[in-house]
């Protein structure tokens, strides 16, 4: 794939981002003067961009509509000193910022360059739960040693932090026009086109971390239209956004419901206050049992009510949260969303993706549909194809024909080596789906693919499904635990 170089909206990325041909936005571009001197700038109300060079310390005025007040407030440290202020008919709660370019709408400039020092927002830095025993963890965040360890990982934590601007960039724009009537491919492919923009993808330094899910109703997760899939988003659906950016391999992983009838809110609310249960809980020492069984206890607390039949909020026992390592999306560790599980306790340095699913179903899923979403296993090495499939043409020898054998053999491994380095090169160890091997002008590889699937080079994630005619929704944000403290980097104005 062609890395993206866009620093200002051209009318075709217009046309690709507003779905929409022959509308140009306008944006103006504000320069500081070669004499030095600061321009003067009033804010200007029922604007959704932000003026280039001026934000406002409102949450909704945040560059991009990122984390608000905490943004405002990492910037304001960044403006440079005002002589006379006076003079600078500046109203209170704004600043001046030249070096800092206002985002477009719709958003294409990227993160890295609305932010050219390299300092992006952070995210809800929250303390540590006490421990069991009542002794608090506030030593964290004065300690030398832990601040000194913190500062040693910035440029990890600054990696996580710029993806997660991204994300909250991309999903803010998406709530402006998504809407009942819209293709959900259509949905999928202008989310993507946009995150490209800001995340400026640029091989497997920086870009998307999996395929966009948007799982419908009973579908909890893990499903993403093929190419071909005429599914169309309705009034009454109930529609899960999950989608990951990563820079470095530093991956965000973050989710929302979408819903238009009001009749779910009761169910959106119930998941929305699991997931922040489960964030608050979560620490360096806790247990991870622990946080699921809290979870559950919170959400199981929820009833909604729907079409006249009263369900109580089920958390779906076999989904459940994840630690999250550099290139792999789920690095060995799992948070519970129930009672039980693991034992085992986070710990510092840690990252974690904190997600919760709601159901008025079994609160159960199994393996359904079509499958899109597939990953390279983690643990596979350099594969030696050749051997691999030699090994599985002998194993077959007694249950086929030589000759028919022999021809599947020499036919079906080119394309299956051919297909691994497209996935080797282009995605690494992350998930992806078929729409994108489409993308990179692929055609016919199902069966390769299939055979790379079989040897357990890739392992497919087909979609995860309730009962019919149930409903599901989800909430999720990535945590760092950082030395000092807890940093839920994915949270934004919006949840």
């Amino acid at each position: 794939m062609a890395e993206l170089e866009i620093v200002q909206l051209e009318p075709e990325a217009s046309e690709l981002l507003n779905g929409n041909a022959g509308e140009n936005d306008e944006r103006e571009d504000a320069e500081p003067s070669d004499t030095g001197k600061k321009r003067r700038r009033k804010k200007k109300k029922n604007k959704t961009t932000v003026s280039a060079g001026t934000v406002e310390a409102e949450g909704d005025g945040d560059t991009g509509g990122g984390v608000g007040v905490v943004t405002a407030e990492l910037l304001e440290q960044q403006a440079p000193p005002r002589e006379n202020k006076e003079e600078d008919n500046v109203e209170d709660g704004e600043i001046l910022l030249f070096f800092i370019v206002g985002q477009t709408d719709p958003p294409s400039i990227p993160i890295c360059e609305l932010y050219p020092s390299g300092v992006f927002p952070k995210g809800e830095e929250c303390e540590y739960p006490p421990s069991k025993d009542g002794r608090s963890a506030a030593w964290r965040t004065t300690h030398e040693e832990k601040k000194a360890l913190d500062k040693a990982n910035e440029e990890m934590w600054s990696d996580f932090r710029q993806a997660a601007e991204a994300h909250r960039q991309v999903r803010n724009y998406v709530n402006t026009w998504i809407q009942p009537g819209m293709a959900m491919i259509d949905i999928c492919e202008r989310l993507e086109a946009c995150s490209r923009l800001l995340i400026k993808e640029n091989g497997l330094k920086a870009g998307l971390a999996f395929p966009t899910g948007c799982s419908i109703n009973h579908v909890a997760a893990h499903y993403t239209p093929n190419a071909g899939d005429p599914t169309v988003l309705q009034y009454n659906d109930v529609c899960k956004i999950d989608f990951g950016t990563h820079i470095n391999g530093r991956i965000i992983d973050c989710a929302f419901t979408v819903t238009f009838n009001p009749k779910y809110d009761r169910l959106l609310e119930a998941v929305r206050d699991a997931t922040n249960t489960g964030i608050k809980c979560a620490g360096i020492d806790v247990r991870l049992c622990d946080v699921g069984e809290t979870i559950q206890e919170v959400m199981e607390s929820y009833e909604v009510e729907i079409d006249g039949k009263t369900y109580q909020v089920k958390p779906i026992r076999n989904l459940n949260g994840h630690s999250i390592g550099q290139y792999r999306i789920h690095a060995g560790k799992t948070v519970p969303i129930v009672k039980g599980g693991e034992a085992s306790r986070m710990e510092e340095g840690e990252v974690y993706a904190i997600e919760t699913f709601g159901s008025t179903g079994r609160g159960a899923v199994h393996d359904d549909m079509e499958c899109s979403h597939y990953m390279k296993n983690f643990n596979v090495g350099h594969v030696p194809i050749r051997s691999l499939y030699l090994t599985s043409f002998v194993s077959s020898y007694f249950c086929v024909c030589v000759c028919l054998s022999l021809c599947v053999f020499v036919s079906v491994l080119p394309r299956a080596k051919h297909l691994l380095n497209v996935i080797n090169e282009n995605f690494g160890t992350l998930a992806f789906c078929r729409r994108w091997l489409d993308l990179h002008g692929e055609t016919k590889y199902l069966m390769a693919l299939k055979n790379l699937c079989d040897l357990g080079i890739i392992d497919p994630y087909p979609p995860l499904c309730d009962t019919k005619g149930s409903y599901t929704a989800q909430y999720e944000h990535t945590i760092l635990l950082r030395p000092t403290c807890k940093e839920v980097v994915s949270r934004g104005d919006d949840y």
